[in-house]
């Protein structure tokens, strides 16, 4: 089949979108090993539809892949689920092309149209939660589900083939010729999904939990999210993402740490050793190697988060600050700290992250700040840090 043929995922349902296989780093800073794709979908009923479209810079290879099911022209809807470029940037070219066709969106959607890409609002057909639309043959439903992961977003729903338009909802970083997860491999899916859904939308607890509970009151058979692989058996994708919103944490510590000198990484391997024997899973990451994408993946079921930088300037070395503003956006669900870290002359490092923290509604269990080299009594200090987050851990932390 060639690249530029459209794939269909279901009777009278078609994959059109685009595979990037070279994107290395999404939003300047998640890494993206596999690339990425953007994915859009034509529904060919007596009225045509198209379901989201793909980055502007490979809106021509779409187009080309439409025109193999049906003339461009003849669109009648395209449906804006999120107004995001990669999803949207080639509505433009679109209702360019087919001169009557409505763009589908919130009344929030409205607006992100008009602002973004430059939409009219004759152009524009504004739906609400629940509000249906007849193709002839194929009946879309929309669903609004705000805040996954901008205040716009919707999904689409087919009640015919029960399939679900997710938008950037269960979607992953991943390029591929194959579209469905079953034949890109589940276990590669579900890790890329995981490290997506830390990235993307960890911060929308809520908001997720509103969206699964509107979700399973469909008869979903299929989900096509506008990232990654088409997922044919949805339990997979709705299960894991009911865990990692509701499920319970691990009795798991993540401790991320940063040195200059070696003497902060000497208190990381006290306090490490200490997690450890306590039977707590820990999971270390050195900020000057550690991939900050799998960092957040580790911190959607842990229990504690423990930071060790040594003092620079009055203030935490820069990875860690760097590393904690990212951990303050994120909104993981384990809200117990603790910081450990060394000074030479001065510190402020344990002041400036604490201060960080608690601004965001963390509790910071203990902080710990020595001056030089360890010594001994230094490392039972550190490796006492580890045994009462352990213990707290082993308690249970409130969320």
């Amino acid at each position: 089949m060639s690249r530029e043929s459209a794939q269909q995922i279901a009777p009278n349902v078609f994959w059109v979108g685009a595979e990037d296989w070279n994107r290395r780093i999404f939003d300047g800073l998640i890494p993206l090993p596999y690339g990425t794709s953007y994915n859009s979908y034509l529904i060919n009923g007596e009225k045509v539809v198209l379901v989201d479209t793909v980055q502007k810079t490979f809106q021509e290879g779409m187009l080309q892949r439409i025109s193999t099911v049906v003339n461009p022209e003849s669109i009648d809807y395209v449906v804006m689920n999120h107004a995001e470029p990669d999803h949207a940037g080639s509505i433009p070219r679109v209702l360019e092309i087919a001169k009557n066709a409505k763009l589908i969106v919130t009344k929030m959607g409205a607006e992100m149209a008009r602002i973004f890409h430059g939409v009219p609002a004759e152009r524009v057909m504004i739906v609400k939660d629940s509000d249906m639309l007849d193709l002839g043959g194929k009946t879309l439903r929309f669903i609004e589900a705000p805040w996954l992961h901008w205040p716009e977003t919707m999904f689409t729903y087919t009640e015919q083939d029960g399939i679900l338009f997710s938008c950037d909802f269960f979607g992953a970083h991943i390029a591929s010729s194959k579209k469905f997860e079953d034949e890109v491999g589940m276990g590669m899916v579900l890790s890329e999904a995981r490290r997506y859904y830390a990235e993307i939308m960890m911060p929308f607890q809520l908001p997720i939990g509103r969206a699964l509970d509107k979700v399973k009151q469909l008869h979903v058979k299929m989900i096509a999210p506008s990232h990654g692989p088409v997922h044919r058996d949805p339990k997979l994708i709705l299960d894991a993402y009911e865990n990692w919103t509701r499920g319970s944490l691990k009795q798991k510590a993540v401790v991320i740490y940063v040195t200059m000198w070696g003497s902060s990484e000497t208190l990381e391997k006290a306090v490490v050793e200490s997690l450890t024997t306590e039977g707590i899973e820990t999971v270390p990451y050195n900020l000057l190697f550690g991939d900050v994408s799998l960092i957040m993946s580790d911190l959607i079921d842990t229990s504690a988060i423990l930071i060790g930088a040594p003092t620079v300037l009055n203030s935490a070395h820069p990875l860690a600050v760097m590393v904690t503003e990212i951990i303050r956006m994120l909104k993981p669900r384990a809200k117990l700290v603790a910081i450990f870290g060394s000074y030479g002359w001065g510190g402020g490092a344990a002041k400036t992250l604490t201060e960080r923290f608690k601004q965001s509604g963390f509790e910071v269990l203990e902080t710990l700040e020595v001056r030089g080299p360890p010594t001994t009594g230094d490392l039972q200090k550190a490796a006492d840090l580890g045994k009462r987050v352990a213990m707290r851990i082993k308690e249970g932390v409130k969320l």
